[in-house]
């Protein structure tokens, strides 16, 4: 491991920088954040880094901030020493931890969590890695992997564009260095919608960076957007981003519902009359068929966001197909008012999967907020939907 400098206060502990977002599938992941904001940034439904502009950070700034987290790391352990769990980071020390000993906050605080959960995974922020020469990400993957031996997972964010810009002997070469799996926003595989959301990549582009990065050796996961075609695109945005990843053949397919946060380039268009986004039942429809035309891929469906309406619709293909599609038959089984049920339920945090219809209870309390609505205003009801789904991006 390399020496790890002194810290000269304790504000100096914590100063190690990280961006704003992560995948959830992340969740347990040591984020270090390479570059900072999108080298794009023109997505219409993208507001995450919007007013913020590129840039590279510097190979002394990361490798200091990874030093800087290995001292933490180190006064933690020292922590679940004096707690009596031997360096070992367990329940004792992440009460201590968040109970204010040791400078129990911020930083602090999901270093300890990074810890408690094994201390095996890394996620490199923020929206671009790849954009990074190859030799000097492949010099940050592995002064990681000097520093913390116990790693054993390195992923990060690309475009598609960057990662078709690579050669396959670049991403072997990061392979080789320790990055595991690379997640890919996808959103579409429709050309004319991809330009309408300015994207700034073709299908067949992304086709050609799912390739090479499957040839590489390299994880992927790539993400889909249903809704993001509205009613225009519908149905072609459903066939031909199945169409798309049946030429990749990802590892991973992960599902994030489309929602037009006020302020992006979509919701003015929305505003306009550009755009006429879908409801959650049509979005329904249109992942029906996405999952109908996927052929030929040996790949994990998830539907792992609070945006999605069926969290549980998830799943290996081929073998589990059927099954994910009796799920979204079973919803619209149900009658016009269970449906809103489920809905509103899903919306407010109390529901996750359809089972969950079965508690009596709280389809009497969603009841009577439903029949509130109604009485008060039915046109609020899908506002405030909206406006909780808005607090979710």
């Amino acid at each position: 491991m390399p020496p790890v400098r002194p810290m000269n206060s304790p504000e100096d502990r914590n100063s190690f920088e990280q961006g704003p977002i992560r995948p959830p599938s992340e969740a347990r992941s040591l984020l270090i954040r390479v570059t900072r904001n999108c080298p794009w940034n023109r997505c219409a439904f993208c507001h995450t880094y919007r007013g913020e502009t590129f840039s590279l950070r510097p190979m002394a700034d990361i490798k200091s901030d990874i030093l800087r987290m290995a001292e933490t790391a180190e006064e933690i352990r020292a922590l679940s020493t004096r707690c009596g769990e031997e360096g070992r980071v367990g329940e004792k020390t992440i009460r201590r931890v968040f109970g204010g000993e040791g400078n129990g906050k911020g930083r602090f605080q999901s270093m300890a969590v990074w810890l408690y959960y094994g201390g095996e995974s890394v996620f490199l922020q923020d929206a671009n890695s790849l954009i990074m020469k190859t030799e000097n990400l492949a010099e940050a993957l592995s002064f990681i992997r000097g520093t913390f031996p116990s790693i054993t997972r390195i992923t990060t964010y690309a475009r598609a564009k960057t990662a078709a810009r690579k050669t396959v002997g670049e991403l072997n070469r990061l392979r080789e260095a320790g990055l595991s799996r690379i997640h890919v926003g996808m959103e579409s595989g429709c050309d004319p919608l991809l330009k309408f959301i300015h994207k700034g990549v073709t299908a067949a582009e992304q086709i050609e960076a799912g390739q090479k990065i499957r040839e590489a050796g390299i994880s992927l996961c790539e993400y889909v957007m249903p809704g993001l075609g509205g009613r225009r695109w519908t149905r072609e945005h459903a066939v031909e981003t199945a169409r798309v990843l049946n030429r990749i053949n990802p590892d991973h397919i992960r599902l994030r519902t489309l929602q037009a946060v006020p302020g992006t380039p979509l919701a003015e268009k929305i505003r306009q009359g550009e755009f006429q986004p879908l409801d959650d039942e049509e979005i329904l429809h249109e992942i029906r068929l996405f999952i109908e035309t996927l052929e030929g891929v040996v790949t994990e469906i998830a539907s792992d966001h609070i945006l999605n309406l069926l969290e549980e619709l998830e799943g290996k293909l081929p073998e589990d197909r059927e099954r994910m599609l009796g799920i979204i038959d079973s919803f619209f089984a149900l009658s016009a008012e269970e449906r809103m049920v489920f809905r509103l339920g899903r919306r407010m945090g109390f529901y996750r999967r359809l089972d969950d219809l079965a508690d009596g209870r709280m389809q009497i309390r969603l009841r009577a907020i439903l029949n509130e609505y109604r009485t008060r205003d039915a046109q609020a009801l899908e506002r405030d939907i909206a406006e909780i789904r808005n607090r979710h991006i």
